[in-house]
């Protein structure tokens, strides 16, 4: 788009959680939203594009993907051996997917790598913009060190794990996936689904571990840290230690709860990867984990969220198809978010993870024109934004990124 631009006629859904404005107007202008507003009270632009009968929306965050994972795509084995290229070049179609559903920006908690961003910020691919962790930090034999009992050494590369033991060895991996250009850091402080050889309440790095790499992360310009944490004391621990984020979350408990809200902790639940199906060559081990920890999940993540535990809507996408992200929404809602909130766990909350509530998650003057336009109201069908279809406009930094709307008459 050059010049100013006036989107206008839809139903104004800011981000903020304050109510909706009907027949609003939002002003475009060298990439910044610079007016929001009545309809009638718009200024003049060079050109207008009616959304009337729609709503407009900030862009979506996604704070929990792999980009360089898509279901079905073969085993563990297939995906951990693949050269790197091919991994890179496999996130491709993902990331346009992901930014065709609605979602403008995305935390990838390992499998992208520095080259993954800024291929996106040069142009060179479409999709949204990338914070990513590269790696998973992990203990010997926790989530994330996938050596085999027989010695084989899958942990490398891009989207592999970095095993250390004790607290130096994590301040040395910290510096070195930072070196690499990470965004974040990510931590296995607990067991996970998919671990081969614990439960996801088995303990990952210690409290003292955890604290070594949050406290060598906030020496680096305050990094932020993320925590796979499903179930256990390691919930708990990472809480206190001082990361930014809980990743799933699936078991917190009361006493967890209450530090999440004293400190502001954030919780980004992946409910989609939580609530898939199996796929036909699941493990049956991760079958049973699955069976087991499910149901408990589901009571415990509605606690967090009637207590107001912060929430930032994060998919695990990459286990999950990339382009479903927004179904998160709908089971936000289900596990009792509203829908106005589900939407800020999506917009603003999550841009407050990311450390970039300064230019994005909201619909307001000042910040980047990151906009989402749907062809009906998802304040009173959430489930809209399922479909990517019903996303008929998105919007990234003042640029259409897409425009499926039904022509006018």
């Amino acid at each position: 788009m050059t010049g100013p631009v006036l989107l206008t006629g839809g139903r104004l859904v800011d981000g903020t959680g304050r109510p909706p404005l009907d027949e609003a107007a939002v002003l475009v202008e060298g990439g910044l939203i610079t007016w929001t507003g009545p309809r009638v009270h718009a200024p003049k632009a060079d050109t207008t594009i009616d959304v009337a009968g729609g709503t407009i929306l900030p862009g979506f965050f996604d704070c929990h993907t792999h980009l360089t994972m898509r279901p079905g795509e073969g085993s563990a084995i297939d995906r951990m051996t693949a050269p790197q290229s091919l991994r890179v070049l496999q996130s491709v179609p993902n990331l346009r997917d992901t930014l065709y559903a609605g979602v403008t920006s995305v935390r990838d908690l390992s499998g992208a790598d520095l080259g993954t961003k800024l291929a996106v910020e040069r142009g060179l691919v479409e999709g949204p913009r990338v914070q990513a962790a590269i790696r998973i930090l992990s203990i010997t034999g926790g989530h994330g060190d996938w050596r085999s009992a027989n010695g084989v050494d899958l942990t490398g590369g891009s989207g592999g794990g970095v095993v250390a033991d004790g607290p130096a060895e994590f301040v040395r991996a910290t510096r070195a996936v930072l070196q690499e250009g990470a965004d974040c850091v990510k931590i296995a402080a607990s067991g996970g689904m998919s671990s081969p050889r614990g439960e996801p309440g088995h303990g990952g790095l210690t409290f003292d571990e955890i604290k070594a790499v949050v406290s060598e992360a906030e020496r680096h310009g305050n990094v932020p840290v993320a925590a796979h944490a499903q179930a256990g004391s390691g919930i708990h621990d990472a809480v206190v230690a001082g990361v930014r984020s809980i990743e799933h979350g699936y078991l917190v408990d009361d006493r967890t709860i209450e530090e999440m809200l004293a400190r502001g902790t954030f919780l980004v639940p992946t409910l989609s990867t939580l609530t898939r199906e199996p796929e036909p060559d699941t493990a049956p081990w991760v079958l049973d984990k699955r069976r087991r920890w499910t149901a408990a999940a589901h009571e415990r993540l509605a606690a967090a969220f009637a207590a107001g535990v912060p929430v930032a809507l994060g998919t695990d996408a990459g286990l999950v198809p990339h382009g479903s992200n927004l179904r998160e929404l709908a089971l936000l809602v289900e596990f009792g978010l509203s829908p106005m909130a589900a939407i800020v766990a999506g917009t603003a909350n999550a841009a407050r993870l990311c450390g970039v509530a300064d230019e994005l998650g909201t619909v307001e003057p000042g910040k980047r024109a990151d906009l989402v336009v749907a062809d009906g109201d998802p304040l009173t069908g959430i489930g809209l934004l399922s479909d990517p279809d019903h996303v008929v406009l998105v919007v990234k930094d003042g640029r259409i990124a897409k425009d499926t709307r039904r022509p006018t008459a």
